[in-house]
């Protein structure tokens, strides 16, 4: 493990083309978050930094817009590119944590208010004639008033 660490930190052109190779085939994987994503091509970045290789920030930004899923973030890339002339790494990169975050609490609240109808659902089956239905504490008994009786003071007529 610590000879592949030092080979990638030695500045040859080995170890720049082996991190440039992990750079250029680095893909969003289904199975783990985009926080994490984002986590690992940071630390990617990094390494390249160590050995001696800048890369442009707009070509940071491109790279990551470029391995993300076309089916999944279309919308996003081109909402984001309509109208910029060009792209910094820092932007994309809050931008697309935004969008994560977004589309998690998008899908938590669908999957919430499907459980809640389902249970609204599930109390009206006790209806009509199922089971004795108890009234209010703070609501009168209305069927034992008498025509034009108050439903405060239980008075006739005023």
């Amino acid at each position: 493990m610590e000879d592949s660490r030092e080979k990638y930190l030695t500045k040859s052109i080995e170890s720049r083309l082996l991190l440039k190779r992990r750079l250029y085939r680095f893909q969003l994987k289904k199975e783990i978050s985009i926080a994490e994503h984002m986590n690992n091509y940071t630390k990617l970045l990094t390494n390249l930094v160590n050995v001696d290789v800048d890369i442009e920030e707009e070509d940071k930004a491109l790279i990551l817009l470029n391995f993300l899923p076309h089916k999944e973030y279309e919308t996003f890339i081109l909402t984001f590119i309509n109208g910029k002339q060009s792209l910094n790494y820092n932007d994309v990169s809050t931008a697309l944590v935004n969008y994560e975050v977004r589309r998690n609490d998008k899908q938590s609240s669908s999957n919430g208010t499907s459980t809640e109808a389902l249970m609204v659902r599930g109390r009206g089956s006790n209806r009509k004639g199922k089971g004795e239905r108890k009234r209010s504490k703070f609501r009168p008994n209305f069927r034992d008033l008498k025509k034009n009786q108050c439903t405060i003071c239980k008075e006739i007529g005023h």
